[in-house]
């Protein structure tokens, strides 16, 4: 099936985010610059925590992960979209669009569960925080941190493997990226299974996530609230919201984008929301991260040789 598959479909054309010739140059740009400070975040953020002994907690270790997860599905989609920009025929070969399709699923699966992670750790330090260097000892981060990457390798292998079995009559891809709704529009075979089979997979690792971070959030303000100081709430809140922040865009954008029926929004809207989660996301986590953590400001001083004023 597979030889059947790439004799019907050697290659495949993109269609991209715009048809206006005007534009091409502009948006080279726009995301030339957004790449350029998603690379520069990520692995100044990884490059920081592995410098500093202070940073080095079960928190930023899972932070350092979010930043190789973000820095790896981003520079799957967005070099490809930049040679877009400048060249005359979009084509991407099948064996390419595979592969971006893959490990874009590999890393965006990764995401979700990294982020879930995340909550269950800030759960442990706000709701059991005599306890959390028990609880999350080295050995448990490191099997957390395996258990996310082996869940972006299982998910990403049956949903792939779903698409290697379509059969590919038309080339043109309404999309700036190989994406499984946008390739199942072009089988001219019964897509049915092969969409329940996603929207499933698609469905639990998006809504069961989803479900334990905002239990974990549940339990985390009922906590919060039960702190008698201000001070202690506002500490407690500022150790929480940036990852909330995260959280509420790529669950907002991934949902939008994965579980509603493929006629419930335009072209332009999967674009947007695409857009948002594959580049502007990888961008701004880093900068969640740091603009609003005093722990990683004084860290970032104390490895460029200045005093924190």
């Amino acid at each position: 099936m597979a030889t059947e598959n790439r004799s019907a479909a050697a290659e495949f054309i993109l269609g991209g985010l715009t048809h206006r010739p005007e534009l091409q140059a502009p948006l080279f740009l726009l995301f030339l610059g957004i790449y350029v400070i998603t690379m520069v975040g990520n692995v100044g953020m990884i490059t920081l925590i592995g410098l500093s002994r202070q940073l080095h907690t079960p928190m930023y270790f899972f932070l350092s992960n979010l930043s190789f997860v973000d820095l790896c599905y981003s520079s799957v989609i967005t070099p490809k979209m930049l040679v877009n920009f400048v060249s005359n025929r979009n084509v991407i070969s099948y064996v390419g669009c595979m592969s971006q399709l893959y490990f874009f699923l590999v890393f965006v699966i990764a995401e979700c569960y990294m982020l879930t992670v995340m909550a269950y750790d800030r759960y442990v330090a706000i709701c059991h925080p005599l306890l959390y260097n028990i609880i999350m000892s080295h050995t448990l981060c490191c099997l957390l941190v395996a258990l996310v990457y082996t869940m972006g390798l299982i998910g990403s292998t049956i949903e792939t493997g779903l698409m290697l079995n379509l059969h590919y009559c038309e080339v043109f891809i309404s999309h700036y990226f190989c994406d499984i709704l946008p390739l199942m529009k072009l089988s001219c075979s019964s897509t049915y299974d092969v969409e329940m089979a996603v929207f499933f997979l698609a469905g639990f690792n998006i809504i069961v996530t989803g479900l334990i971070v905002l239990v974990s959030y549940a339990f985390i303000l009922s906590s919060i609230l039960h702190i008698s100081s201000t001070e202690g709430r506002a500490k407690a809140f500022s150790t929480c919201s940036s990852h909330f922040v995260a959280v509420g865009m790529f669950y907002g954008s991934t949902a939008f984008m994965y579980l509603k029926p493929s006629t419930a929004s335009s072209l332009a809207q999967e674009n947007v929301a695409s857009v948002f989660y594959t580049t502007v996301i990888p961008m701004l986590n880093p900068l969640i991260y740091s603009l609003r953590n005093k722990e990683v400001k004084v860290a970032l001083h104390k490895t460029l040789g200045r005093n924190l004023i």
